[in-house]
């Protein structure tokens, strides 16, 4: 089977060792970004897309050179697939991140993995006891602007950390968006609120806890479309978060120091050829670090097969951010927890 670039051309050069994978699922996500991204890496091969709907299936599949399957389950009956990507709604990943265990099919999940903490840390012990690669796809954390930060935090550039405000907001989406049906895991906690909460542990480490959260539902809503946090260390480092489903759009970070400040716009969601700009702060003395553009897309691919070739994936945030989502919601008024048990799946 060719390899097909982004634009669903022909390309040579595919990888020999490349990661078989299959799509359960045309979200929009994996339309937008992910589908194109597998068929550009050469890292992985794309062999088949899933959908509850035959004709979307096929429609997608003749896009990109690869086989249409109809039904998430007969998808990962093929035995020529090594991995599965999951766009679903994340009411549903639990039930099917678990059928791909079983079925021996490494999983690259969208966020959040599931929407209970219990239940994250039950299939990532799955995975490990498999011996399979369970990844959440948590893109940002992959763009090379992010390891810049924590380089020049590392080196003292703004002194001691005392602070970080984290935002992400969008516009208000379609009414029968899927973000606002709570039986499908909706919400703008775990649709949005995932990033600053991702972004606390990833600059600020492990150590956080939530001090204090807000959930509010907009005007004839059923889910939570705004949010706000407080979180901490032991040693009195905060962390600022908000979030939103129904607001001016805004994806930043500012890490505040002893001696100065780091700002990031167009922290979370870029595309490919944007110009990060890092604008650092130290007393009168402003800095803007302009960085070559780079694919978090792309890297967030290449770093999954990376890791079903080597045998394991060590990230050790994705069950701490579970936590963290669970203990903000539980912090801002009890949410509901619907813990299923993965044996009736």
């Amino acid at each position: 089977m060719p390899e097909r670039d982004a634009g669903g051309h022909a390309v040579s050069g595919r990888h020999a060792a490349a990661v078989r994978i299959g799509v359960l699922g045309c979200a929009d996500i994996a339309l937008r970004r992910m589908l194109p991204a597998i068929a550009a890496r050469p890292e992985v091969e794309l062999v088949a897309i899933a959908s509850r709907d035959p004709a979307r299936a096929a429609e997608q599949a003749r896009e990109y050179g690869c086989a249409a399957v109809s039904g998430y389950a007969e998808l990962l009956d093929r035995d020529d697939v090594d991995a599965v990507y999951v766009p679903l709604p994340a009411g549903l990943h639990a039930r099917w991140v678990a059928a791909a265990l079983r079925a021996g099919k490494h999983v690259l999940a969208e966020k959040p993995l599931t929407t209970d903490a219990a239940l994250t840390a039950q299939l990532l012990d799955r995975a490990e006891a498999y011996g399979l690669v369970l990844m959440e796809n948590v893109m940002f954390v992959h763009h090379a602007q992010h390891a810049r930060v924590r380089q020049l935090l590392a080196s003292g550039a703004i002194g001691e950390p005392r602070s970080l405000h984290a935002s992400f907001a969008v516009p208000a989406l379609p009414d029968d968006n899927i973000r606002y049906r709570p039986e499908l895991g909706g919400g703008a906690l775990w649709d949005v609120g995932v990033y600053p909460v991702r972004a606390a542990l990833h600059l600020l480490g492990a150590d956080l806890r939530v001090a204090g959260a807000v959930l509010s539902a907009g005007s004839g809503r059923q889910v939570d479309t705004s949010g706000a946090a407080l979180l901490a260390t032991p040693s009195g480092v905060t962390a600022q978060l908000t979030f939103g489903l129904e607001h001016a759009y805004r994806s930043a970070y500012e890490v505040g120091g002893s001696a100065g400040r780091i700002t990031v716009d167009r922290a979370f969601t870029p595309p490919a050829d944007h110009v990060p700009v890092l604008r650092v702060e130290r007393g009168s003395a402003v800095e803007e670090l302009r960085l070559a553009p780079d694919d978090q897309v792309g890297n967030t691919v290449a770093a999954f097969a990376r890791a079903v070739r080597a045998g394991g994936h060590d990230d050790p945030d994705c069950l701490r951010q579970a936590r963290l989502l669970q203990e903000l919601r539980d912090a801002a008024g009890g949410a509901r927890r619907e813990v299923q048990a993965l044996t009736s799946t």
